[in-house]
């Protein structure tokens, strides 16, 4: 059974908490605003924007021993021809001196800062090409806005967030929006310091992809993603790879469109998953995910074939307890066969002897009545 109200109720669980929220709220909006007003690197910064799990809309609540993180995107005017990435992420220094001294850690690929209520990432880019810094800096880019937030989010110079469109009298612009041709925006450049190289990244690339998957899956892919992940923290927390972006592309490749609820998507992204990556797990191979944006990147290139042969071994337990409880003939079944899957953060059925109040529970016959329904709004990270 597809128990929606259910849903409602584990996803309303597993989102991150109103103080994680809260959390990256304060730390990215603080760490844009020193930047944009820094005397040096505002000099050299065209945009800095949003990217990763968090503007995606596909995050889950951090783990109790956790800070809640964010990444930043700093787009600069910089060179990759005169700059080297160490010269790059040094003009950096002074700032975070200044601000964050003795709470930051230059990483491979960004700059990690330790607060004690919220991790960052600060990632460097560089080289955008004249004719793309006016879409670096629009709405479409800078705005805060989520797949959650608003459906109609486009890639596009013209598009509005929804907090300037409080103060919007004239509509007519959003639909010329709607109109516009979305810019086929270029990779960006990020430093890789182990590798001694600047390489290619394309955060906007899978943001709109998301936003159009979600569009395709009447609104329940980004859901879809943190039941996927939520199912992968609790039932296998040992297990290095794939999690995270990884595991969220997967998902994203193996999820058919038009998916009428979430308990469909999870089951027939793991059944899907089960036959597309056979061949590959029972040959201990890595398969070649390429990247949105950046074709020539896998996105599994760090996962080993054994790693990879383990995943689909879970999977394929997973996917058999999610058919069981898609097609299990009452609430309670159903609900307990996704609580094996999902754990306690899935609601269970209530008693016998009363009735449900989502309906659900009528089916069987009645349930006590359930309490503190939870409805999912637009889960703003604003």
């Amino acid at each position: 059974m597809e128990l929606p109200s259910y849903f409602t109720d584990f996803l309303a669980n597993i989102r991150p908490t109103s103080n994680q929220v809260e959390d990256y709220k304060t730390g990215h909006s603080t760490l844009r605003d020193r930047l944009n007003e820094d005397a040096v690197l505002s000099q050299i910064i065209v945009s800095t924007f949003l990217q990763g799990s968090y503007r995606r809309s596909t995050a889950i609540r951090s783990k109790t021993d956790k800070r809640a993180d964010v990444d930043v995107v700093v787009v600069t005017k910089l060179s990759n021809n005169e700059y080297t990435p160490m010269q790059a992420v040094d003009l950096f220094v002074p700032f975070l001196e200044t601000f964050y001294k003795g709470k930051y850690n230059k990483q491979c690929r960004s700059i990690g800062i330790t607060l004690s209520y919220v991790d960052l990432d600060l990632v460097v880019t560089a080289a955008p090409s004249e004719a793309e810094i006016g879409i670096l800096k629009s709405d479409a880019v800078t705005s805060l806005d989520t797949p959650e937030d608003v459906g109609d989010w486009r890639l596009a110079k013209s598009w509005i967030s929804t907090q300037h469109r409080l103060t919007l009298k004239d509509t007519k612009v959003l639909l010329e929006a709607q109109r516009e041709p979305e810019w086929k925006i270029s990779p960006l450049l990020i430093p890789d310091r182990d590798k001694k190289m600047w390489e290619l990244t394309h955060p906007l690339a899978q943001l709109r992809w998301t936003w159009d998957k979600n569009r395709k899956c009447n609104g329940h892919y980004v859901n879809i993603v943190k039941a996927m992940k939520w199912w992968r923290r609790v039932r296998h927390p040992d297990t290095k790879y794939p999690k995270g972006y990884p595991l969220e592309h997967l998902v994203g490749t193996c999820c058919p469109d038009s998916m009428e609820s979430v308990a469909q998507g999870v089951t027939t992204t793991l059944e899907t998953m089960i036959t597309l990556y056979q061949h590959y797990a029972s040959a201990k191979q890595t398969p070649f995910l390429p990247d949105h944006g950046v074709p020539q990147h896998n996105v599994l290139g760090r996962i080993s074939g054994e790693d990879f042969a383990n995943f689909h071994a879970d999977v394929s337990h997973a996917a058999k307890i999610a058919r069981r409880a898609l097609e299990a003939d009452s609430v309670r079944e159903s609900a307990e066969a996704w609580r094996e899957l999902f754990g306690d953060e899935f609601p269970a059925a209530p008693p016998s002897g009363g009735s449900d109040k989502s309906g659900e529970g009528r089916q069987q016959g009645g349930y006590t009545e359930r309490v503190g329904i939870t409805t999912i709004g637009g889960g703003r990270y604003a």
